[in-house]
């Protein structure tokens, strides 16, 4: 019987924020697919429920670290030269929600969240460089949030509009060693943040917005991360894939 040969076989990916939602599901799917995968996490425990929840055995590596922490990415690094010696993917996931009011958004808010949603990307992307050859790609989670005004998401929405402007940029930066870098941009996806942050009263609303009439899951996130990062998107590169059921280019729910 012949092994088909999976899209990620002896690739090594790094996914971070990676012990719920999208960037659960991606590490499945990659592993799925061949891949040595590289997870990583602010939270013990929650990276050593993931890790067992995965069950990738010697082709999973948990990494507990903060994204935006300088010498946690050293570390990192450090970890995965070891243990592989090179990156053939990076999913730049990690990121944190935060909702109101731009007039109620202190100094603290603002600096959490761009903390972690821009510099722990750029970050996580400039420390993983020199483990990357030729060929290699960058994915970075962004949000439907930069296409389309949500009331109450100033700073989130902001971060993820500059995110996505870090795939043009090192697209271009990167372009001389071939690497790609593109992002994606999920709508209402559910997971545990989307849950946090949408009452239940909230989410029929939420729904009813949506063309495709339900709420986007991880996995599909998890498919167009893994479409990007493979050679089928070879000619792919400093662009925004928009995962949201139709919600930015479509006006659900209306009628003349």
């Amino acid at each position: 019987m012949t092994k088909t040969i999976s899209r990620f076989d002896d690739k090594v990916a790094l996914i971070t924020g990676g012990t719920s939602g999208m960037g659960l599901a991606a590490a499945r799917r990659l592993l799925d697919e061949g891949a040595h995968v590289v997870l990583t996490g602010r939270d013990e425990l929650r990276l050593k429920a993931a890790t067992e929840e995965l069950g990738g055995g010697d082709r999973l590596l948990p990494v507990r670290g903060d994204a935006a922490d300088l010498a946690d990415l050293d570390a990192l690094m450090a970890a995965i030269k070891e243990w592989r010696g090179r990156l053939d993917v990076v999913f730049a996931n990690a990121g944190v929600a935060s909702f109101g009011h731009g007039g109620d958004v202190t100094e603290d808010d603002f600096d959490r969240v761009v903390r972690i949603n821009l510099k722990g990307v750029f970050f996580t992307i400039q420390k993983s460089l020199p483990l990357m050859p030729e060929g290699a790609a960058i994915v970075i989670n962004a949000s439907w949030t930069l296409h389309r005004g949500l009331p109450g998401s100033s700073v989130y929405a902001a971060t993820k509009a500059a995110v996505h402007n870090l795939a043009h940029t090192f697209a271009a930066d990167l372009a001389p060693r071939r690497i790609r870098v593109n992002s994606v941009s999920p709508g209402y996806i559910e997971t545990p943040m989307y849950h946090a942050a949408v009452s239940e009263e909230e989410g029929a609303a939420v729904v009813a917005a949506v063309p495709a009439g339900r709420l986007g899951t991880s996995e599909d996130v998890a498919a167009a991360v893994a479409f990007l990062a493979s050679g089928e998107a070879s000619y792919v590169n400093g662009q925004d894939l928009i995962i949201d059921g139709g919600l930015v280019s479509t006006a659900s729910g209306l009628s003349l």
